[in-house]
Parts: structure tokens; C-alpha cells; sequence
């Protein structure tokens, strides 16, 4: 992995199409929420299929928690779907075969030449795309658990939500102001966002 992609680094706001090869760009897709970002080998991996199939039990957890998940491979278009549908995931999955990503980040698994697979690697990031953590799954072990992800995703949260504890001092006050700007989800104008 490249040397400046550490925790409090900034993860490259790469563009590449998605599953239904729509142009997409990670701060887009990140917004302001925590994201999960997987680096995957590909469909033919079945340690990628049992990483994601985790992923797709816990992503209604994901998806009420205000983050976002985003898993990029090296497969063609039509691959890239078949592995998608083939987890039942429900997030997006950017394709990169000519491995943008692979060798912009110096992660190519050069022990599989067949495959040419970047070496899998999971991130968590905040808002900003600042990592926060992350996992080397060359080996399976190295990859994270949901239980992992959970505590990661928890930290960075707290670190990043004005709002974690409503008990803190001000917080109160700023709401019965009318100061929404301290919380989530809120738009000062118009109330709660969906």
C-alpha cells in the first residue's frame, strides 16, 4: 500500500463506473457518513464472496447508521454484476479493470499473475475520505469481522458527530435555538433530511 495511505491520510477520490456503468466518484458516494471500503480481488475469489456475503447481512445495520459502503474490483462490467447479485449485496460496486486503483495504490498480488487481483484490503473511512483504519486480507484472517468493523465504525463516529451524547454541555441549547447544525440529518431550513 502506498506509504501516505495511513490513518489521518486522505484515500484517493477515485471515478470509476459502477455496476450499471454509471461514472462514480468515492466522495459522492461517502457524503458526509463513515464509509466501508472494500479493495477486492473479484468474483472468482471465494474469500471475497464470504467477506461480502458478512457485508450483506450487516448492511441493514449500515444503511441505518447514516454510513455507506462501496466495494471496488477488477472485473469487467458484466462480472462485476454477476458478483454483486451473487452476494446480494445492495451497495454500489465500482469496476476497474485497467487496475487504476491497483497500481495507483501499489497493491498488485503479484503471487496470482493469472488473475492479476489487487491485494484485498478493507478501509474504514470518515467523512473527507480520512482513513481511519485498515485491514490487509491477503490472508483471510487479515480481514475484518462486522464485530471489527462495529468498534472501528463506533470510534470514528464518536469522533466525527457534534451529537454522539445528547447529554453534552450545549447541545441542548443549540437545538432549542433552532441550531441544527450540531446534528445529523438536519437541515437548518427544513428539518430532518431522509
Amino acid at each position: 500500500m502506498r506509504s501516505d495511505i495511513v490513518p489521518g491520510g486522505i484515500f484517493p477520490d477515485y471515478e470509476l463506473p459502477d455496476h450499471t456503468g454509471e461514472p462514480r466518484r468515492l466522495s459522492d458516494l461517502q457524503g458526509r457518513d463513515p464509509m466501508i471500503l472494500t479493495l477486492a480481488r473479484g468474483h472468482f475469489c471465494p474469500k471475497e464472496h464470504q467477506q461480502h456475503l458478512a457485508l450483506a447481512a450487516f448492511h441493514p445495520k449500515i444503511a441505518v447508521a447514516y454510513t455507506q459502503i462501496v466495494t471496488i474490483a477488477t472485473d469487467d462490467h458484466h462480472t462485476i454484476q454477476e458478483f454483486r447479485a451473487s452476494v446480494g449485496a445492495q451497495w454500489p460496486f465500482l469496476s476497474d479493470p485497467g487496475r487504476i486503483v491497483q497500481r495507483d495504490l501499489d497493491i498488485q498480488e503479484y503471487t496470482d499473475p493469472d488473475n492479476d487481483p489487487m491485494i484485498p484490503h478493507t478501509l474504514v473511512l470518515k467523512p473527507g475520505l480520512v482513513v481511519h483504519t485498515i485491514y490487509n486480507g491477503y490472508w483471510f484472517w487479515g480481514r475484518p469481522s462486522v464485530d471489527d468493523l462495529w468498534l472501528d465504525l463506533r470510534a470514528a463516529t464518536r469522533e466525527i458527530r457534534p451529537d454522539w451524547d445528547l447529554a453534552k454541555p450545549g447541545l441542548r441549547e443549540a437545538w432549542e435555538a433552532g441550531d441544527r447544525s450540531l446534528f445529523h440529518g438536519y437541515d437548518r431550513k427544513v428539518g430532518p433530511m431522509s
